[in-house]
């Protein structure tokens, strides 16, 4: 304990200097903060357990499967260099982060663990039954208050997303689904709806944003992320909050509708223009009326989602079944606010006398729900405390489209529910069965199932501000067609760099346009492109990014 230096291979300590250049690009990450990191093209994944949990540890077991490095994440020191599949056992102290191998220790306080030449792992670790793997870096961080430490994945988000898209969407999906899946994903680890840690962009489970590292990884979806390379979905020339559900029903739901607002916790939140309630199909009613909603959800009306196992579901309950379930639920759910009155847990719910959807989303989503009993009536809001109030066999409701059917004896007793609804998940953005079905049955690209889910939207690069340097993406152009947009037009010209070539371009515009475009087709390919804009000569900031541009987009199936 307490040994100041570890002495690793054959006794002594190895630097290699070629790898202390690849160890710095990597630390260099960890001096700004961590949604900086992403503009520089690395994410940062907390990493879980294998119950997908817990994130904070109190000791592992960490390996490369290859040479790996430790470094000191302050000093960028390189501390020792270990042999491929050597066990680097790091466990929490009150000094710091206790880190042993072969016996011999020191203590530090935030290491990285790199291997250039291989992947990283945790001993024990599993991801679909094997040893996760993973690409970039580790970052041992310890927590504020000194309970434990978490592991962090560094890694460029084109490696995420490979670890991303074939664990959130089967890949007989086909081809355009992925990439569907790619924009998304790439879209949401830029912008996530909540950062719960301040230490890491997302966790690597559903609750950002599932992510199994390199061993998962598959051909056809590697192949969807490398063909939208640097490609987001934007709206009014931001990115959108690209938020997807396995099922939504055949009928999409409006974020405000679903969703509380992240900060102020108000139910219903604010709304987004992109993210609206969308049918499958225009001859779908709005299914905001309890009659309809039970009529749409009690039948196998054709839908894009019509292949999902969870289009529709039948969840029953006997009436002391419920009322055991509600007696567990409602207290715990009424620590998230939603639940009024607030329940105890030790609270007596009573006899239970009937349960009424008060209001529905366009969906039919229930928004609110009330549940009466001999004690009194609770009043239940939003889709996820709604699901995870009506537990069967300990699991939450698929989804909150839903709508009950209560048996009720002589003395106005309950004495059967049954539950019946469709979809699985939020069911606000892009359905993920219905991607599959849009693309394989109705030959759709994935820029047309993007429209059909997200209202309004364009396909670009990330908008950067250019102003001191000069700044570089990369994109992929499926049709070798694509256009400028500046949106601030107050610079005069720009000079940007495409594939290579130097290229000038004034700045105009009319009285009625936000921003200026310029039709750079001319210089684009068929796939990958290279674009470098240079920093305005008379200082002045700019932002601007590149759209593709559709030669036809089909808006009826």
């Amino acid at each position: 304990m307490g040994i100041k230096k570890l002495k690793i291979v054959n006794g002594k300590l190895i630097i290699n200097l070629k790898k202390i250049f690849i160890i710095f690009a990597v630390l260099i990450f960890g001096m700004f903060p961590a949604f900086a990191n992403i503009e520089n093209n690395i994410v940062r994944v907390g990493l879980t357990d294998n119950k997908f949990q817990n994130v904070l540890k109190q000791d592992t077991i960490v390996f490369g499967t290859a040479e790996c490095n430790i470094c000191d994440r302050i000093s960028k020191k390189v501390i020792a260099t270990v042999p491929a599949n050597q066990g680097i056992y790091i466990k929490n102290s009150e000094a710091g982060l206790l880190v042993t191998i072969d016996n011999q220790s020191a203590v530090l306080r935030d290491v990285v663990i790199v291997c250039p030449q291989g992947l990283l792992g945790i001993k024990g670790l599993l991801r679909k039954g094997i040893q996760a793997l993973y690409h970039g870096a580790f970052e041992i961080v310890k927590s504020e208050k000194n309970d434990g430490f978490y592991i962090i994945n560094l890694v460029e988000i084109q490696e995420y997303l490979k670890g991303v898209v074939p664990n959130e969407m089967p890949v007989r999906f086909g081809l355009e689904a992925l990439k569907a899946q790619a924009v998304a994903a790439r879209n949401y680890v830029l912008t996530p709806r909540t950062q719960a840690y301040k230490e890491f962009n997302v966790v690597d489970s559903v609750a950002s944003q599932v992510y199994f590292g390199a061993n998962t990884e598959d051909d056809l979806a590697t192949r969807a992320v490398m063909e939208t390379d640097g490609i987001v979905a934007l709206y009014d020339n931001e990115l959108i909050l690209a938020l997807y559900s396995s099922t939504a029903g055949g009928y999409t739901e409006s974020y405000s509708n679903a969703f509380s607002d992240p900060y102020t916790k108000l139910f219903p939140s604010s709304g987004k223009p992109y993210l609206t309630a969308v049918p499958d199909k225009a001859e779908f009613e709005p299914l905001n009326d309890e009659d309809k909603a039970r009529t749409f959800y009690d039948t196998k009306i054709p839908s894009f989602d019509i292949d999902s196992p969870y289009y529709r579901w039948t969840k029953e309950w006997s009436g002391k079944e419920l009322e055991e379930v509600l007696t567990k639920t409602i207290p715990a759910q009424s620590k998230t606010g939603y639940v009024f009155p607030a329940f105890k847990q030790g609270d007596e719910i009573g006899k239970l006398k009937g349960i009424t959807v008060m209001k529905r989303g366009l969906s039919g989503k229930a928004m609110e729900v009330e549940i009466q009993t001999s004690r009194g009536c609770y009043k239940i809001s939003k889709e996820l405390v709604i699901r995870r109030v009506f537990q069967k066999d300990g699991i939450s409701l698929p989804s909150a489209n839903v709508f009950f059917i209560v048996s009720i004896d002589n003395y106005g007793n309950v004495v059967k529910v049954i539950a019946k609804g469709g979809g699985f998940g939020h069911g606000v953005g892009m359905s993920q069965f219905g991607a599959g079905y849009m693309a394989t049955k109705l030959g759709q690209d994935y820029y047309n199932i993007l429209r059909h889910y997200y209202k309004g939207i364009n396909l670009g690069t990330v908008p950067v501000t250019v102003s001191g340097e000069d700044i570089k993406q990369t994109f992929w152009a499926p049709i070798g067609r694509a256009q400028i947009v500046v949106t601030d037009t107050s610079a005069g010209k720009i000079a940007v760099m495409i594939n290579g070539r130097n290229h000038e371009f004034p700045i105009t515009k009319t009285l009625f346009q936000k921003e200026c475009k310029i039709d750079i087709s001319r210089y684009i390919d068929d796939g990958e492109n290279t674009i470098v804009y240079y920093a305005p000569s008379l200082g002045r900031s700019i932002t601007l990014y590149v759209e593709l541009v559709e030669k036809y987009v089909r808006t009826e199936y």
